[in-house]
C-alpha cells in the first residue's frame, strides 16, 4: 500500500511528494478509518501536507492519528530529513522545538556529530518503531 514509499519520503530519501501520493491512491486500504484521508489527499492532491501523509500513514499501521503521535513522527521525520541534508543549525533548531517528543534521541541532540548518519539511522528507527 506503498509504505515503504510514503516513508522513504518522510525520512528525506529522494521520492517525489506526487510519486507517494499515486502510491497511497492506487493502492488502497479498505479501512474506514482511511477513507476520510484518501478522499482528502484526492481533492487537495499533492498541496498535501506532510501531516496528512503522516495521519494516513498512523491509521494504516492500525494506531490511533492523535495529535501527539504525529507531532512525534513529524519531528522525527523532520530530524532524519535535515540530518540527511547536512543542516546541523536547521538539525539543533529542530531538537529544541521538539524536545518534549524526541526525548529518546536527547543525547543526539547536543553532539550533532559529522557525519550525520548516526542521526539519520536513530530517527529512522525511531519512527519505525513508532509504526510497528
Amino acid at each position: 500500500m506503498g509504505f515503504e514509499l510514503v516513508d522513504r519520503y518522510l525520512l528525506g530519501e529522494p521520492v517525489s511528494k506526487p510519486d507517494v501520493l499515486a502510491a497511497l491512491l492506487g493502492d488502497r486500504s479498505d479501512l474506514a478509518s482511511a477513507q476520510p484521508f484518501y478522499r482528502a489527499l484526492e481533492a487537495v492532491g499533492a498541496r498535501a501536507a506532510d501531516e496528512a501523509f503522516i495521519a494516513l500513514r498512523l491509521v494504516l499501521a492500525g494506531k490511533e492519528a492523535d495529535n501527539d503521535a504525529v507531532r512525534r513522527l513529524r519531528a522525527l521525520a523532520t530530524v532524519a530529513r535535515t540530518a540527511r541534508a547536512g543542516d546541523q543549525a536547521g538539525l539543533r533548531s529542530v531538537f529544541k522545538r521538539d524536545r518534549a517528543v524526541l526525548g529518546d534521541l536527547e543525547s543526539l541532540a547536543g553532539t550533532v556529530p559529522e557525519p550525520l548518519d548516526a542521526i539519520v539511522a536513530a530517527a529512522s528507527e525511531a519512527f519505525r518503531a513508532e509504526l510497528a
